[in-house]
């Protein structure tokens, strides 16, 4: 190799690994944030003397497996059903708007105020629906919760006091997961989502950073929402996009770490696959519209550099796609020995792992019950790793769509409720699969090789990381191939049965 060519190499590899040593110095910074405030739990000021009028806001598309279940935990909030207002915010197309007719016809003969808002042309999806319904809204305040999501009969109580203080524009309750112990699937996501809804979103709040409304399981003041300049659809990520308006107009908002909703991860591969890309391209496209305007604004500079570090995280992804391509050409340009393993060898294993390692397990230890509950997750900590990796070809590519604006429906996650593996054997709900598989599935045995050739070298440090790289992109082809196998109907039909007669019932 050239000089001029080993010079720009080793120009390229500091610029990435750059890159990653500041975003993996940015976890431990929150992480750090996290420890420094944790005692500080948000207080609500005062309470309601009369308890206001809420509108809680449903909205759904195609979701015939959980919608009923998530009417029935709404009817069973503990609040005065003179003062609710639901409304079932309806863009599906299947059999679900019947469901929502009859669910909202029996609330309503137990008392509740119900609207069911169909639509039938998805005018900015979600964001859309949820802005043709402001004008319908009753309440002061907006409870929002997506179709998977199971609402506790208290969660109301627990948040709407704090909005007794008229400058906060929003409460948003943490997430839990109420099929974390489904598969290894679950596990990995629930823990990968744990380390923002754990720590992350705490961190920032009692920080006094920006950080972003979940999209569900939080309420808003309709005057901030209004004060923002309203749901806006021209992202994919709708929430994030009004929390960062909502914010720059002077509304506080309150992250409540010990008030918690669950709802359900995806079961599967390709709705995973398929969440990651709609939040990933939906945060670069908020960057891209609003990271200019922190910088205009009159924030302090640690809120804009903290805003700056939020929206552009999903970058590591672009970052993880030149470490992907450097990996094999690296043990060219620096011979096996001493100085390769403290250049190349250390530093990559370092940035790539140990902080992640340790913010990952610190939001097991934030949410554990007991000691034990957090030490049983170790071992899972290489595989989350490594599910990560698997995901930047996924990921990357939206990124790149969002930079280049390339438009993109609002994909849905398939849901399935408690019987999910039968449901999701007989549903019609899928998660499209893109072209990422067949990169992901040659990057799997590309890494194989490199693996292999490590071994056979005794390069073990090297074997380590090629590892995690092997195992990601393997996990994730062989998850996703073993999900379109079980899809293949091989056996004859069953005989004509006659239609069930209940509409829940797909």
């Amino acid at each position: 190799m050239t000089s001029w060519t080993l010079t720009l190499w080793l120009i390229c590899y500091v610029i990435v690994f750059a890159g990653l040593s500041a975003f993996g110095a940015h976890r431990l910074r929150i992480l750090w944030l996290y420890w420094k405030h944790r005692k500080e739990e948000p207080e609500p000021t005062s309470k309601f003397a009369e308890l206001p009028v809420v509108t809680v806001q449903l909205p759904v598309f195609n979701e015939v497996h959980v919608v009923r279940r998530l009417l029935e935990s709404v009817s069973q909030l503990d609040y005065p059903r003179e003062k609710l207002q639901i409304q079932i915010l309806d863009d599906s197309t299947d059999e679900t708007k019947a469901v929502c007719e009859d669910g909202a016809a029996e609330l309503r003969a137990q008392g509740f105020d119900v609207e069911h808002l169909h639509r039938t042309n998805r005018v900015g999806f979600k964001a859309g629906a949820l802005d043709e319904a402001m004008n319908r809204v009753k309440g002061e305040f907006i409870m929002i919760f997506d179709a998977d999501f199971l609402p506790g009969p208290d969660v109301l109580r627990k948040m709407i006091d704090f909005f007794t203080d008229e400058k906060v524009g929003l409460v948003q309750a943490r997430w839990e997961h109420g099929n974390r112990k489904d598969s290894l699937l679950t596990r990995l996501q629930a823990m990968m989502l744990d380390g923002h809804l754990a720590l992350e979103q705490p961190a920032r709040s009692r920080g006094s950073l920006f950080f972003n409304f979940n999209g569900t399981a939080g309420i808003w003041r309709k005057k901030a929402i209004i004060d923002a300049g309203g749901w806006e659809h021209d992202t994919l990520t709708e929430d994030m996009d009004l929390s960062y308006r909502a914010q720059m107009k002077g509304w506080r908002f309150h992250y409540l770490k010990d008030v918690s909703v669950p709802a359900e991860l995806p079961p599967d591969m390709d709705g995973f696959k398929s969440q990651q890309h709609r939040w990933t391209k939906g945060s670069v496209q908020v960057c891209k519209k609003m990271l200019g305007r922190v910088w205009k604004s009159d924030q302090s500079l640690r809120v804009k550099l903290e805003a700056t570090a939020h929206l552009t995280v999903n970058f590591t992804y672009l970052l993880m796609l030149c470490v992907l391509i450097m990996v094999y050409p690296s043990n060219f340009v620096f011979e096996s020995g001493p100085v390769k393993m403290l250049l190349v060898d250390l530093p990559v294993f370092f940035f790539a792992t140990v902080s992640s390692i340790v913010f990952y397990t610190s939001a097991q230890m934030v949410l554990a019950r007991s000691a034990w509950d957090w030490i049983k997750c170790l071992p899972l900590l290489p595989l989350l790793l490594a599910l990560g990796i698997g995901m930047s070809i996924n990921n990357g590519m939206a990124v790149l769509e969002a930079l280049f604006n390339k438009q993109s429906d609002f994909v849905r996650t398939p849901k399935y409720g408690q019987q999910a593996v039968a449901q999701r054997k007989r549903s019609r709900y899928k998660a499209t699969r893109s072209i990422s598989f067949w990169l992901e599935f040659a990057l799997a045995i590309y890494f194989s090789a490199l693996l292999v050739g490590a071994m056979l070298d005794e390069r073990w440090l090297n074997a380590v990381f090629l590892g995690l790289f092997q195992f990601g992109f393997t996990y994730v082809v062989a998850s996703s191939a073993m999900r379109w196998f079980s899809g293949l109907n091989l056996s004859p039909p069953p005989p004509p049965q006659e239609a069930s007669s209940d509409p829940a019932i797909a």
